[in-house]
């Protein structure tokens, strides 16, 4: 799993794409409370080789907790920024710094 981070010039935004390794899936999405959690407009496109990969725009100077939805199973990216407890879900969410 990978995370790139391109800051803008131009807007105080941050382009960031998120890869996913997951040739046996048939859909990935990212959730997080930057979108309410909600994997609809947040699917990430399968590409040949069999990773998924989307980019998003997000305000920078904020942290955000997430979490990959491949195929119905939630999982953490191995490098987030930072792991935090979240009581709701009863388990650790990725963090991003952006």
């Amino acid at each position: 799993m990978a995370i790139k981070k391109q800051y803008l010039k131009s807007k105080p935004v941050c382009k960031v794409t998120f890869t996913v390794p997951a040739e046996e899936a048939k859909k990935v999405a990212v959730v997080g409370d930057f979108n309410n959690w909600n994997p609809k407009g947040s699917t990430l496109k399968k590409l040949k080789n069999g990773t998924f990969k989307g980019t998003f725009e997000l305000p920078k100077e904020n942290s955000y907790e997430f979490r990959y939805l491949i195929d119905s199973n939630y999982i953490n990216d191995s490098e987030a920024d930072r792991y935090q407890w979240n009581d709701y879900a009863g388990t650790e969410n990725a963090v991003l710094e952006v």
